[in-house]
């Protein structure tokens, strides 16, 4: 009996053995099998989808954004001189004149009267002082009545300059080239009506101006002759090229401000005054400069950096700015001038993260 249990205490340890190794076994290969399923998740890479853009040379130049109403270059208001009803009009609104060309006639029969009686004035005068002449050499004729003679001569030819003037004056002429912007005479209109308004504006559009006010701190960086764009609205913004004429050497004292007139050539006749512009005074150009889009940049702590693609990596690189202007920045010291630099999507990378570039 003692043999039988012996046995039997035997058996029940192997099959308690045999089980704890079955245990053991199994647990250590869903232990290696998780182990794998995590190697693998790791070695899985999810590349971040970002745009970019090859890094660009070109030239780019330091300005001062503005603006300005275009203004006639020269233009003048034309006023009758002598009073009198308007008889004839010969130019409309938008109409080119040379200067010297006749605008309108005015009545001009009282002037031709006064003109001819100042002309029979004077040659009676004339007459008259032929006669004393003569006899004065003899002494026939005081002085008195000799010089009172001779003074009135005198007074006679002025007379019939000014009658002569008042005639001419009667036929309104341009006193410049231009376009007829405005026209306010009308046929049968007296021109004491016009003594305060214009008869006619006539303007000079071959070259047109901008005045703009430029802040103190600008004037040491401005010089005449310094080129000008102007992005005009009523064109569709195309934009004109003009330059700087003149620079007033005085700052405004209420305004921080000195004025700046820039010329505008208009050879084609596309702008007209009184026309809006956007004005971008350029101060310095850099030539095959490194240039990027502004929005490629990161700034933090006053440290600017851009992120390059580099076989698929993003890598961030510290860069240093020179001239901005509209929407491109140069970039002066960090890039080589051959790198793709990120645009869209930059904001959230770290260095050595793995990007996608998916531009549209």
């Amino acid at each position: 009996m003692e043999h039988v249990k012996t046995h039997r205490n035997i058996s029940s340890l192997l099959i308690a053995s045999l089980l704890a190794t079955s245990v053991t076994l199994t647990g250590c290969i869903d232990a290696e099998a998780t182990d794998t399923k995590a190697e693998q998740k790791d070695e899985v890479v999810v590349s971040i989808p970002v745009e970019a853009t090859p890094v660009t040379m070109g030239d780019i130049s330091s300005s001062y954004q503005t603006t300005a109403i275009l203004e006639a270059k020269e233009e003048a208001f034309v006023v009758a001189r002598a009073s009198g009803i308007v008889e004839h009009i010969f130019v409309e609104e938008g109409d080119y004149v040379e200067k010297g060309q006749v605008l309108a006639q005015l009545d001009k029969k009282r002037y031709e009267l006064n003109l001819s009686k100042a002309r029979a004035d004077l040659t009676g005068i004339e007459k008259e002082l032929s006669k004393i002449k003569k006899v004065y050499s003899s002494k026939l004729v005081s002085d008195d009545t000799f010089d009172k003679l001779t003074a009135q001569y005198e007074a006679a030819k002025a007379v019939l300059a000014l009658a002569e003037l008042d005639l001419r004056e009667t036929t309104i002429t341009a006193p410049i080239s231009g376009y007829i912007a405005e026209r306010n005479a009308k046929v049968g209109n007296l021109t004491e009506s016009f003594q305060r308004e214009r008869m006619f504006h006539i303007v000079q559009q071959k070259a047109l101006q901008g005045i703009v006010y430029l802040p103190e701190s600008e004037m040491a960086s401005i010089s005449a002759k310094q080129n000008a764009s102007l992005k005009i609205a009523a064109l569709g913004n195309a934009t004109v090229s003009g330059y700087v004429e003149r620079i007033s050497p005085v700052v405004d004292a209420t305004t921080g401000t000195f004025k700046v007139t820039l010329t505008v050539p208009n050879t084609n006749g596309r702008l007209k005054a009184g026309m809006f512009s956007e004005v971008s005074i350029d101060y310095d150009t850099h030539a095959n400069a490194t240039l990027l889009p502004r929005k490629a940049l990161l700034t933090i702590d006053d440290q600017t950096s851009v992120f390059v693609v580099e076989e698929g990596v993003a890598k961030k690189l510290d860069v240093t700015t020179g001239f901005e202007n509209g929407e491109f920045i140069e970039i002066t010291n960090g890039l080589t001038g051959s790198e793709t630099v990120v645009t869209v999507g930059h904001h959230n990378l770290k260095d050595a993260s793995p990007v996608e570039i998916v531009n549209s």
